[in-house]
């Protein structure tokens, strides 16, 4: 449906819901709210959409995610997941987690989750273009590609989104996937606490020596946890993606080196677990911020994903939060709307913000947790943690909700999710 202004004429397209930002949670919104029939404009400023066909011929892409088991649910849900299978995923069914300035180390087994996997290791673009190709192309989903937002007007029936292009979306529900530097939070005035963790994320693909075995492993070293995350390219399982956490002048000096001279540098790190290491990609590095923003909704207004949390990730659970974030506001809107009642206004918003505020911020608090246990010199909280992993690792029962938590089984589940 089309409208005019009456001040300046200029037509103004009238949508369900419009979602500012097509990653891979924006995206998932948009393909959970129209497949319940709703209509949805996706509003992205790249150019045009990742497509599938580019990936999987080539070495992977620096940036990955380990998706949960729910993740993958909500993916299957959206039909996303059987092409990013045939592209390529990895499954990992252990854990190894150790301090390398002691003797305490962990492990986990999906057998003791009683689960098939602990997760998967996928490329953050192979995600993206999976949901793209299941998304992009429903009935109700408009995408706009090669869009930037220009202004946010506030009317008593929702929200108008002005584009640079001078085009007008009118909605009464609009929300800000755009991440971590949200515009659209800036242009609502949602206030965001920011938390620099003194830390650079180093990111490169490796190949090496010995095969990974379908484990992931995180050394903490000096404080800084260095993961060898499993990837199987081409049927050969020697590789892993590689995301070190440390100090930014130590990042610096590592993406400074030859790839041969990084490749040792991870292997004496990681005390040759896994035998010689050749850095077969560039070395990105990025700094470490926690953000959470002080509100997630406004009337009319929502925000998910890294618009409303950016998480550190020693966990690996920033795009997993973000997922349910989209399932858990999918849920609420879709069943306001399919009930007539107004699926933007704040009492719908706010179920939303309250199933979704605690988990999120206990994942944050303890990540921050994680980074001062093992940041810590102190020799008592050195010995503490030490005993402490080792203890844990002996207590089955224990490890087993620990694992249900890292899984993303966590409190009420979003039906697409279960």
């Amino acid at each position: 449906m089309t409208t005019q202004t009456a001040a300046s004429k200029a037509p103004v397209e009238d949508f369900d819901a419009v979602i500012v930002g097509a990653g891979m949670v924006g995206t998932a919104l948009a393909g959970l709210l129209a497949k319940a029939g709703m209509r949805v404009a996706l509003v992205e400023a790249k150019a045009s959409p990742l497509q599938l066909s580019a990936f999987g011929g080539h070495a992977p892409a620096p940036r990955v995610s380990a998706l949960t088991p729910v993740s993958q649910r909500l993916l299957t849900h959206l039909g996303a997941w059987p092409a990013m299978e045939a592209t390529r995923v990895t499954p990992y069914r252990y854990m190894q987690v150790w301090d390398a300035d002691g003797s305490g180390s962990i492990d986990f087994s999906s057998d003791e989750a009683g689960a098939p996997v602990l997760g998967h290791i996928v490329e953050n673009d192979v995600t993206l273009a999976a949901l793209n190709e299941q998304v992009l192309h429903l009935p109700g989903v408009s995408p706009l590609f090669g869009s930037r937002i220009q202004a946010l007007q506030t009317t008593d029936t929702g929200r108008w989104l002005v584009l640079e292009d001078g085009r007008q979306l009118h909605t009464p529900l609009l929300v800000a996937a755009d991440g971590a530097r949200s515009a659209l939070r800036e242009l609502a005035g949602i206030e965001v606490a920011e938390e620099a963790m003194e830390q650079d994320a180093l990111v490169t693909t490796v190949l090496c020596e010995k095969t990974h075995g379908a484990t992931a492993r995180q050394a903490f070293i000096a404080g800084s946890p260095l993961a060898f995350l499993p990837l199987t390219v081409k049927g050969d399982d020697r590789y892993c993606s590689i995301v070190w956490s440390t100090t930014p002048d130590h990042a610096t000096s590592l993406a400074s080196l030859s790839r041969e001279a990084l490749g040792d540098a991870l292997g004496s790190a990681f005390s040759h677990r896994l035998g010689e290491v050749t850095v077969v990609d560039s070395a990105h590095r990025f700094p470490l911020v926690q953000r959470h923003a002080a509100h997630y909704v406004q009337p009319n207004l929502a925000l998910v994903g890294d618009a409303a949390h950016s998480i550190h990730p020693l966990a690996g659970q920033g795009v997993n939060l973000g997922f349910m974030d989209a399932a858990v506001l999918a849920e609420e809107v879709i069943t306001a709307w399919q009930r007539g009642a107004p699926w933007g206004a704040l009492t719908t918003l706010t179920r939303y913000e309250r199933r979704r505020r605690f988990d999120n911020s206990a994942m944050l608090g303890l990540m921050k947790g994680f980074k001062v246990l093992f940041g810590s010199h102190v020799p008592v909280l050195t010995l503490a943690r030490n005993i402490g992993m080792s203890g844990m690792n002996q207590l089955v029962p224990l490890k087993r909700v620990i694992m249900r938590q890292a899984t993303g089984e966590r409190g009420r589940l979003p039906l697409s999710c279960r």
